[in-house]
C-alpha cells in the first residue's frame, strides 16, 4: 500500500471535490482511487462536495462504488441537497422557474415550491433556480430573465464556467446562469462554491480535526476553501487553463499537483 505524502501527514481529514478531481466524464482520474484507498488505510476520513446538480447524491455513490471508491450517500455533500435546504428555509411555498435537470426540479418540489414550467405564469413565478443542464433551449433563457427581472429572486447553484470532461471543458452552470444575469440585470444568490456551507456541511459530518480540501478550481474550490477557514489543494485533472496560472488572484493553495494522487501520495 501507497503512503502518504508528507502534506497528506499534517491533515486530520479531507475534503475531496468530484468532476475534475476523483473522475473526468464516466472514468476514474488517473490514481484517484489508489490515493482514496489510502487515505483510508491511514485513517483519515474523507467526505466529498460538489458542485455538480445534475445528479442526486445516490446517484454519486453508485459512480463512485462503480469506480471502486466504497462511499455511502452521507459522505457525499451535495449543491442539491444545499439548494433544497436554503430554499425550504426561506421560500417555502412560493412559486418558481427551474433551470437544471431532474434531480433540481426535485429538489425544489422538495422544499415546498410550486414549479411553472409549461405554464402561461412561468415568467411570474417569485423564484428562478439556475443549475447546470443539457436539457434547456432560448425559451428557458426568454422565461427566466423575464421572471428575475420582474422581481423573481435568482438562486443559482453556483458560477462554474465550465464542467470537465474527457474531451475538453463543456459549459457548466455559470455560463447559463450569465446569460440569465446579463438579460435580467440581477445578480444571483450562489448556493454552491465558493460559498463556503457545502464545506461546512461536510466538516459537520466529518467531525474536529485539521482539514484539507482538495479541488480543480482556483475560483471554487480554493475560494471556497478560504471562506469556510480550510487549506486547499490544487490539481489540475480538470480545465487547468480556467485557473489563469500563477498569476491568478484569490487564495492561494498550500499545494499544486498534476492530480489527486500527487497531492495525496506524492507521486
Amino acid at each position: 500500500m501507497a503512503t502518504l505524502s508528507p502534506l497528506l501527514r499534517g491533515y486530520d481529514q479531507v475534503i475531496l471535490d468530484l468532476d475534475g478531481c476523483v473522475w473526468l466524464g464516466d472514468d476514474a482520474v488517473e490514481g484517484s482511487v489508489e490515493a482514496i484507498a489510502a487515505l483510508r488505510k491511514a485513517r483519515k476520513p474523507v467526505a466529498f462536495a460538489t458542485n455538480n446538480s445534475w445528479h442526486s447524491g445516490e446517484e454519486h455513490v453508485t459512480k463512485l462504488w462503480r469506480l471502486g471508491v466504497q462511499a455511502s450517500v452521507g459522505d457525499v455533500v451535495t449543491v442539491g441537497g444545499a439548494l433544497s435546504h436554503l430554499l425550504a428555509e426561506t421560500r417555502s411555498g412560493r412559486t418558481a422557474f427551474v433551470i437544471g435537470s431532474q434531480v433540481t426540479h426535485d429538489h425544489v418540489v422538495g422544499a415546498g415550491l410550486r414549479v411553472l414550467n409549461g405554464t402561461d405564469l412561468a415568467s411570474r413565478a417569485s423564484v428562478v433556480v439556475v443549475s447546470g443542464s443539457d436539457r434547456f433551449g432560448y425559451d428557458d433563457l426568454r422565461v427566466a430573465a423575464l421572471a428575475a427581472r420582474r422581481g423573481g429572486d435568482l438562486v443559482a447553484t453556483g458560477r462554474d464556467p465550465t464542467m470537465p470532461r474527457p474531451d475538453g471543458p463543456w459549459p457548466g452552470t455559470g455560463a447559463l446562469l450569465a446569460a440569465v444575469e446579463t438579460a435580467s440585470g440581477r445578480t444571483a444568490t450562489i448556493v454552491g462554491k465558493p460559498q463556503p456551507q457545502l464545506f461546512y456541511t461536510a466538516l459537520d459530518r466529518l467531525g474536529a480535526g485539521r482539514t484539507l480540501v482538495i479541488g480543480d478550481r482556483l475560483d471554487t474550490d480554493v475560494a471556497g476553501a478560504a471562506a469556510a477557514g480550510l487549506d486547499a489543494a490544487l490539481v489540475n485533472s480538470g480545465d487547468p487553463a480556467a485557473n489563469g496560472g500563477p498569476s491568478a488572484e484569490g487564495p492561494r493553495p498550500v499545494a499544486i499537483g498534476d492530480n489527486l494522487a500527487a497531492i495525496v501520495l506524492g507521486s
